[in-house]
């Protein structure tokens, strides 16, 4: 058997869009409208209209000339912006849809979870949703009793197994479908986003699922956008940009190529929302390491294009599992922070915080009361890497402050 496990070939994938959803037409009708579309259609670009309005289509290419190989074995994280193609990649891998142009060849048998509940039956209870959707992933009913207990423990709904599903929260429903498609031992198991919804815990045990099926010898795809995850768990990295893939390679490279273009593209003031965050820097630098045991900075510039009365600034530090591990809060009420529109430079002083060395995420958070109802503007993710004199392996806590052990000799006892 090839090592290979998954071979894309100048993979491509295009969507039309534009052109107005019409009723279905007599034969004369369409006769009538193919011999007059020409002329309509010149008549109303002479005119200044917009495509779609001038009875055209825009061709949309999510992806386009991709090109790579992946080998059994290989944990591979996927990152990109939004609408970068990075959810269409996966969508083709998994045989959800089509591409337009090129191939993509599985080397074995392949596990998908891409949205929350996807397969299931919103009438079904969890337990036939199990067996649906283990049968649609391609396992057979023995593998499925075998695993039962297995999956619905893993998923933590033994409660509301016979409820039926379009009863459970997203969360319930993304752990039970996450649990199947787990459960399946793929040889390729592909997932996106999953870290995005769901408690702490159960994103603890999605990391520690992957890394069991890693460490197993079988292949992962990952998509996230939480860079310390995929720092944690990958051991390469492919970058999309605008449907294109422009780097593959190891994850430090790759983190750092997204990281270092994502900065560069989001100095350009983005006026389409009332709160923006631009260049953030560590240390005045686009560099993001910092020592576990010095004090560092974060600056930032706030553009402000509605007038808030107060709003609550968040500096947020989160570790690969997604846990708060530093959180600073500002009030601008208090502290006389600008209110008025306008770009607004800031910054935050930290002291040594003494944190386990490892990868960590930081992001910047602006929520304002609006109309009796909190507003949330969250910047773009930056990773942070911590290092120092620790053993990261040895440590169990969050911290690792430098301290001094004293003995004070006591009289021994008669």
């Amino acid at each position: 058997m090839t090592d290979l496990a998954i071979r894309v070939e100048n993979l491509g994938k295009m969507y039309r869009i534009g052109g107005p959803q019409q009723r279905y037409k007599t034969l004369r009708e369409v006769l009538t409208t193919t011999v007059g579309a020409p002329f309509r259609r010149i008549h109303g670009v002479l005119r200044g209209e917009e495509y779609a309005a001038a009875g055209l289509t825009q061709e949309l290419w999510s992806l386009r000339d991709i090109s790579f190989e992946i080998r059994h074995g290989d944990v591979v994280g996927i990152i990109g912006r939004n609408g970068a193609g990075k959810s269409t990649l996966l969508k083709i891998l998994s045989r959800i849809t089509e591409p337009t142009t090129g191939s993509a060849d599985i080397f074995g048998r392949i596990g998908a979870l891409l949205e929350v509940g996807t397969g299931f039956h919103q009438e079904l209870t969890g337990r036939e949703n199990v067996y649906l959707n283990g049968a649609i992933l391609g396992m057979s009913r023995k593998e499925i009793e075998r695993k039962f207990d297995e999956i619905v423990d893993f998923a933590g709904v033994e409660k509301f197994v016979d409820t039926p599903v379009k009863h459970y929260s997203s969360g319930m429903a993304l752990r039970l479908g996450f649990a199947v498609a787990a459960h399946l031992e793929p040889d390729i198991l592909v997932v996106d986003e999953v870290l995005a919804v769901g408690d702490t815990e159960f994103q603890k045990k999605c990391l520690g699922k992957m890394t069991s099926v890693a460490g197993d010898g079988r292949t992962v795809l990952f998509v996230s956008h939480n860079m310390a995850a995929v720092r944690s768990l990958c051991s390469k990295g492919i970058v999309l940009e605008s449907g294109r893939l422009v780097f593959m390679g190891g994850t430090g490279d790759a983190l750092h190529l997204y990281l270092d273009h994502k900065s560069e593209t989001t100095t350009a003031v983005d006026t389409s929302r009332p709160v923006a965050f631009t260049n953030i820097q560590i240390n005045e630098q686009t560099g993001r390491t910092i020592e576990m045991s010095e004090p560092f900075r974060v600056t930032f510039d706030l553009l402000l294009q509605e007038e808030f009365a107060s709003y609550s600034l968040f500096c947020q530090i989160k570790d690969a599992e997604n846990r708060m591990v530093v959180q600073s809060r500002v009030e601008s009420l208090y502290e006389g922070f600008p209110t008025s529109l306008g770009l607004h430079s800031l910054g935050i002083d930290f002291p040594a915080l003494w944190l386990r060395p490892g990868s960590y995420t930081l992001d910047i958070k602006l929520v304002a009361s609006k109309l009796g109802v909190n507003a949330r503007y969250v910047s773009d993710t930056e990773l942070l890497d911590v290092v120092g004199d620790a053993t990261p392996s040895s440590l169990q806590g969050f911290l690792t402050p430098k301290v001094t052990w004293s003995l004070k000799r006591s009289a021994n006892l008669a």
